[in-house]
Parts: structure tokens; C-alpha cells; sequence
């Protein structure tokens, strides 16, 4: 017999990067849409700018926490 069983989503950590703040922005925002439909919140954003030598150009990354919705 076969069993079949779904498991929640409880935490997700996401990485995302671009080489402008609009572009990093567009990642994060559809990301954001894609997990409410997972039932996932943001929880915390923790971004950073490094300069890309290769690329002569900033580089924005920023890392994105998604936690289950609370339920009130």
C-alpha cells in the first residue's frame, strides 16, 4: 500500500542577487508572491552591497527568512 503525506513548509531561506536594487527588488517581491501560497511570511530580510571587480559594478544580495503564518 501506498501512503501518501504533505508536510508544511515551516522556515525557508532564500538567496537573491542582482546588480541593481530595482532587479534585486522584482526577485524578492515575486518570491514573496509565490510563497503566500505556501502559506509563508516574510520573517526577516538581511541584504549586503559588495563591489564585483569582475564586473566593475555593485553587486546587492540580500537573503530573505520565510516562516509559516502564524495563526491568530
Amino acid at each position: 500500500m501506498m501512503e501518501f503525506r504533505l508536510d508544511m513548509i515551516e522556515d525557508k531561506v532564500e538567496f537573491f542577487e542582482a546588480y541593481d536594487l530595482k532587479n534585486l527588488e522584482r526577485k524578492v517581491e515575486e518570491q514573496v508572491t509565490i510563497n503566500k501560497s505556501l502559506m509563508l511570511q516574510v520573517a526577516s530580510v538581511q541584504h549586503q552591497t559588495v563591489f564585483d571587480q569582475n564586473a566593475g559594478k555593485l553587486l546587492y544580495t540580500a537573503v530573505v527568512h520565510f516562516k509559516i503564518k502564524s495563526k491568530l
